[in-house]
């Protein structure tokens, strides 16, 4: 019994004792009287007592069975996964990253000096950390960023890192939580009415400003759908050109992003841009897989048996409720207080235009997360139909879909 109901049931005994005694000093009659009334006084205090004490047990009973469930829903890393298990990003972060960030749990926490976010991993016992790259990592190639640092164990990837990085930084994709790349080239639809398409911008014969070193282009200009005089690598990331040139120029962008910023953010500009996706124009890499070194494969084999479903599971999970990974990503990037800027509403676009245009979906069967090796083998012949060196890697070398869990897609 509770300390509490031994001191109250103590007390009440006491008065009990004092009042019979004080009743002996009566007449017969009045004593007979008063014992029975305090009798049944005595008797509703005990059962109003033994009644509380039997609902604070339940209580805690019901406590008890509460946490074992809890117990019984977490799943067990600690023993087979790092803690915290790290993945290393592209960027900051954003929605195409949420599927990571939903993994993190309430208790997360911002480290803005090392622009981190960490807490323990959603349903387990071990924490899960995403680290922003970019300029968070001076903008070093996330596989050679890896190979520096030993406590990452998942990145980020698209295939043509991954082609190229191969000979010295090779990475090996266990997961895809984008099906289609995001990125686009957009155009002022104003300006350009007859242009539907990236193969339009080449017959037209308009500039198209990118970022340096994209293999798409190469590949484009190889396959006669641009010419290498049009395309302006000088790209950096800022709309101020497009603006400044009343949309004059086309540009690289994400379709999961700038058609909401120039529209709604840019007042500059304030008006909807046309696009297509790279994807789209036959260039189908995978933009955003995540890998590790397949020296790491061995140790970490228990441990992403567990947890690429998880991540699965959680690609599923945010498509279909976003909105908490979303205020997480969006209080990082607040917090950061960098030159990228994100907010509620650009995150709320984001997911909604990944889950109208594909970039959130099922691979060519109804599994979400997996990876389509031909699809990849084809990219690799383009690239190498462009003239540039793969150094013979093939889609095997890169890709594994054994930790896929084939029942889980959207």
């Amino acid at each position: 019994m509770k300390p509490r109901l031994l001191r109250l049931l103590s007390l009440l005994m006491a008065f009990g004792l004092v009042a019979a005694a004080c009743g002996g000093s009566s007449s017969d009659a009045g004593t007979d009287d008063t014992t029975e009334e305090e009798t049944s006084t005595d008797d509703t205090t005990e059962e109003a007592v033994d009644e509380e004490a039997v609902d604070e047990e339940a209580m805690d009973d019901e406590e008890a069975m509460d946490d074992e469930e809890a117990m019984a829903d977490t799943v067990a890393l600690a023993d087979i996964c790092p803690s915290p298990l790290t993945v290393q990003t592209d960027w900051f972060p954003e929605g195409e990253h949420g599927a990571m960030y939903n993994l993190i749990g309430d208790d997360y926490v911002v480290d803005v000096d090392n622009k981190v976010v960490r807490g323990t991993m959603v349903g387990t016992d071990i924490e899960f950390e995403v680290r922003t790259g970019g300029p968070a990592i001076g903008f070093a190639p996330v596989s050679s960023y890896v190979y520096t640092d030993d406590e990452i164990e998942l990145a980020y990837q698209n295939t043509e890192a991954q082609v190229f990085g191969f000979a010295d930084t090779p990475m090996l994709a266990v997961v895809a939580p984008l099906e289609i790349n995001p990125q686009m080239i957009m155009w002022d639809p104003e300006t350009y009415p007859n242009v539907e398409s990236i193969a339009d911008l080449g017959t037209e014969g308009i500039t198209i400003n990118i970022f340096g070193g994209g293999t798409f282009a190469d590949v484009f200009i190889a396959e006669g759908i641009w010419s290498a005089d049009q395309v302006d690598p000088s790209y950096d990331g800022s709309p101020a050109r497009f603006v400044s040139e009343g949309g004059a120029i086309a540009q690289q962008g994400f379709a999961s992003a700038e058609p909401y910023t120039y529209e709604f953010s840019f007042e500059e500009w304030g008006k909807p841009v046309g696009f297509q996706l790279l994807n789209d124009a036959g260039f189908e890499v995978y933009a955003a897989t995540i890998a590790i070194k397949p020296s790491d494969k061995d140790a970490l084999d228990a441990c992403l048996k567990e947890v690429v479903p998880m991540i699965q599971q959680s690609v599923v999970d945010y498509a279909n409720s976003p909105e908490r990974a979303n205020a997480m990503i969006v209080d990082a990037v607040e917090q950061y207080a960098d030159f990228w800027v994100y907010d509620d509403g650009l995150a709320a676009f984001s997911v909604a235009k990944q889950l109208e245009l594909g970039l959130i979906g099922n691979g060519p069967d109804s599994t979400v997360g997996n990876i389509d090796l031909d699809r990849i083998q084809r990219v690799i012949d383009k690239i190498e139909a462009a003239g540039l060196d793969t150094g013979g890697v093939t889609a095997e070398d890169i890709v594994t879909n054994e930790y896929i869990d084939e029942s889980i897609g959207l």
